[in-house]
């Protein structure tokens, strides 16, 4: 049976809650020339590139700059004990992805974005917005589309990569992003049909809206910085990358 509560019917003021395959401009490198994303754009010492390995880790990177801030505003503005254990896991959980991005990306010659693209800015401050129990409802069906969106990503990077280190990086992906889906639904506020309808709803956002602006040359790297001291228990890396003989 879906669970709903009111006000979570969250089209909202004309913003389309939907997370299509993100494209990136050039200078990000991740300009997407091949429908299917099958083509090899680097060999590394780590096995083949290809331009869905090198869209994805920016996918994840992007991800963890706005659900690590949102994390913390559930954290301190959630109604529930539910709500802030939310908030601490997307802390947590995006800090552990965030720390591997930055890890891998220079590995593969990947430049990554330092900062969210304008629609995941706009969930932030449509989320921000809203007080009481609809801060709480807004907050988890937003976040639950976009996770559950992303989920399907992951499998079929999983499946299909022939690079370790965006191997490595889909594991620890797929446990994070298990775990937020889980911590979301445990709230009671997630609207099923709704969420099922825009996990599959095509993308209605010009692809400007869905792109992460570019860092400047030279800007050092934004870190978001690890929570030990929330003390959750999230998914651990396993496995080492390993290089292609």
């Amino acid at each position: 049976m879906s669970q709903k509560t009111a006000g979570s019917v969250f089209v909202i003021g004309g913003l389309t809650l939907t997370v299509a395959a993100l494209a990136y401009p050039a200078m990000l490198g991740v300009e997407n020339t091949a429908t299917t994303g099958d083509r090899v754009i680097a060999n590394t010492r780590y096995g083949p590139l290809t331009e869905a390995d090198r869209d994805f880790v920016v996918k994840v990177r992007a991800a963890g700059l706005w659900e690590y801030p949102l994390g913390e505003m559930v954290m301190e503005r959630g109604t529930t004990p539910a709500m802030k254990e939310a908030g601490e896991h997307l802390i947590v959980g995006h800090a552990g992805l965030d720390e591997m991005s930055r890890k891998i990306a220079p590995e593969l010659g990947i430049t990554l974005p330092n900062q969210a693209s304008p629609q995941q800015q706009q969930f932030v401050a449509t989320i921000d917005s809203k007080t009481g129990k609809e801060f709480d409802s807004t907050a988890v069906n937003i976040m639950r589309v976009t996770h559950g969106q992303i989920y399907s990503t992951i499998a079929k990077i999983r499946a299909s990569t022939q690079n370790s280190m965006v191997r490595q990086l889909a594991n620890l992906a797929n446990s994070t992003v298990l775990d937020h889906m889980t911590i979301l639904e445990n709230t009671g506020m997630v609207n099923t049909d709704q969420v099922n309808f825009q996990q599959t709803a095509p993308p209605k956002l010009p692809k400007e809206e869905m792109t992460p602006p570019a860092p400047q040359p030279g800007t050092p790297v934004t870190v978001l910085k690890p929570r030990p001291d929330l003390n959750v228990k999230t998914p651990e890396p396993t496995g080492k990358p390993t290089t292609s003989q």
